[in-house]
């Protein structure tokens, strides 16, 4: 997500990204999260058990929010996590925040656990070898920052920059193959939203390698930006894209890494497709952008996700 109301979104890419004839400069998106759940993470809807939006900006007790976008939630203990962005309206600038809960379902905000002088967004949040991590996209920094944390979920510490000089965006790890993997979307012009890197290494810190075929999409903003966790389920490898045309965030689809090596690459987009879009209606008239799906012990999938409307 951008700060200051998308105006790298709505000013910088129009030359990619026309925006609908009905968007004028006064309007603003506002995103809020919701859960959904299905019988696997390919098909999902909202869940009675979930009064949608779970969080809006008016759950943020510690900052003015003008929205809260990009969830990723992780279960310790029983209980579940989710960390997710907070644009703070005085600063205009992407904050991190928690909220917690005890079935995935009733969330209660908690507080905002990492801010730096420039833009957050995006919280990947992981475990490796029982430690936390947080990769939180840091485009402004020009580098892809690496948090571990000190006292799980609310203090996080930096632990280096995985990759250096570039505008990095919504960058998305996982473990496939005995290797650490890490795509990202390119963000600079005329570039945006449209060029997904992709990058691998022996270690969580490095060095990391692009891969030969990298950029795996070269610019096709309707399935190059990271929409979420990559899913490593029954070996299988599906990476989540963001539909941005004709403007930003309007759907979501699933790709799967059919063909994934340090000299291969390989995918295919699955159905259904798109496997989340704006309904028309409510917190998430206009698009849905952002999916984190988990696996749960009755065999259905649950997953935080995000959605927006114009406000006016």
């Amino acid at each position: 997500m951008k700060s200051a109301l998308f105006r790298r979104m709505m000013a910088k890419s129009l030359d990619l990204m026309k925006p609908r004839p009905a968007d004028t400069p006064t309007r603003t998106p506002i995103f809020s999260i919701g859960v959904y759940t299905g019988p696997s993470p390919l098909i999902l809807r909202p869940d009675d058990g979930a009064t949608n939006p779970v969080l809006t900006k008016e759950s943020v007790s510690d900052a003015t929010a003008v929205y809260v976008a990009d969830p990723f939630m992780i279960e310790v203990d029983g209980v579940w996590y989710m960390f997710f962005e907070v644009l703070n309206r005085r600063s205009g600038l992407g904050e991190i925040g928690l909220a917690s809960s005890p079935d995935g379902f009733h969330w209660n905000y908690r507080q905002i656990v990492l801010r730096e002088p420039f833009h957050l967004s995006y919280p990947y949040v992981f475990e490796s070898d029982g430690a936390y991590y947080m990769v939180p996209e840091s485009y402004q920094a020009k580098s892809v920052r690496l948090y571990k944390a000190v006292d799980f979920p609310y203090s996080w510490s930096f632990a280096g920059e995985i990759l250096s000089g570039d505008d990095f965006e919504d960058s998305s790890l996982f473990r496939f193959d005995s290797r650490w993997w890490l795509l990202n979307d390119l963000s600079r012009t005329p570039y945006y939203a449209g060029t997904l890197r992709l990058f691998y290494s022996e270690t969580l810190m490095g060095p990391w390698t692009e891969h030969p075929r990298s950029p795996v999409v070269d610019q096709d903003p309707h399935i190059a930006r990271p929409a979420g966790r990559v899913l490593v389920w029954n070996d299988r490898v599906i990476r989540f894209a963001q539909d941005c045309c004709p403007s930003y965030g309007l759907r979501v689809r699933a790709f799967e890494l059919t063909d994934l090596t340090t000299a291969s690459f390989q995918e295919q987009e699955l159905s259904p497709s798109p496997i989340l879009c704006g309904s028309g209606r409510g917190w998430n008239a206009d698009g849905m952008h952002h999916v984190d799906p988990h696996p749960l012990s009755d065999g259905r999938w649950i997953a935080c996700v995000d959605g927006w409307r114009w406000n006016s």
